[in-house]
């Protein structure tokens, strides 16, 4: 769905809580903190911002971020885990204003991380950004997923199938989804209007995962290490513009 050029200064206005949320957490994430502060910093956010958290209950998720260290690759519950030195963490928010949304996530190291941690890091940020590359009218949707997959792929990582980015706006998973992979087919024609959320999630190890029994946290089937990056980002006449930045 093509979205009205006032409909996407609402996705920005999420978008800038969003970013204000990511930065709260990540200058709170230290050693010694739990999950469950850094959700309190984020509500904070939200609160302080007057805007409404679109994890919260979404499908009975009891968190207004969702926070997930290490081998856990996505939709990690916030609550007793006590962050450590050298740690991974994957943060990811949302917010809503006046009906539209903003998601973004990102991965950080607490306090001092190892160099394969540090580079699996990077170079799924580096991916984030080669597909948000490939937002332009006239580019064909799935061009998103094979520039994210050659970027893992090349620093001999994996990428995760079974979760995507999508579209999104006064919902926050909207039709079409974006894989971060090429799956064979060119997908839909890129218009000016559009604004999907891309979000790579890069394994040290195999593609492979495994949901917990929580029937949330998904983390690597093999144990291996796991990244996420995510941004909303609108397609424009003049190339993508990232809706989550600050």
């Amino acid at each position: 769905m093509r979205r009205t050029a006032e409909e996407i200064a609402k996705m920005r206005r999420a978008g800038r809580v969003v970013a204000e949320m990511h930065e709260a957490t990540r200058a709170a994430a230290k050693p010694g903190v739990t999950t469950a502060q850094l959700d309190a910093v984020a509500r904070e956010v939200l609160e302080r911002r007057g805007a409404r958290s679109n994890f919260l209950n979404y499908r009975g998720f009891p968190a207004v971020i969702c926070t997930s260290p290490n081998d856990m690759i996505v939709h990690g519950i916030p609550g007793p885990y006590v962050l450590a030195e050298g740690d991974l963490l994957s943060i990811d928010c949302g917010a809503i204003i006046e009906g539209y949304h903003g998601d973004a996530a990102f991965t950080m190291a607490i306090g001092q991380a190892g160099a394969e941690a540090t580079r699996l890091v990077k170079v799924t940020e580096e991916s984030l950004w080669a597909g948000i590359d490939q937002l332009r009218p006239g580019q064909r949707l799935h061009e998103v997923g094979r520039a994210v997959q050659q970027v893992a792929e090349a620093a001999g990582y994996s990428v995760v199938r079974e979760y995507v980015g999508h579209a999104i706006g006064t919902a926050m998973h909207e039709e079409p989804q974006v894989p971060n992979y090429w799956p064979g087919t060119g997908g839909p024609v890129l218009k000016a209007g559009m604004v999907f959320a891309v979000e790579p999630m890069v394994n040290a190890g195999s593609p492979a995962t495994r949901l917990l029994e929580d029937g949330w946290s998904v983390v690597t089937a093999d144990g291996s290490l796991s990244a996420h990056f995510e941004h909303t980002i609108a397609v424009t006449e003049d190339g993508p513009e990232v809706l989550t930045l600050p």
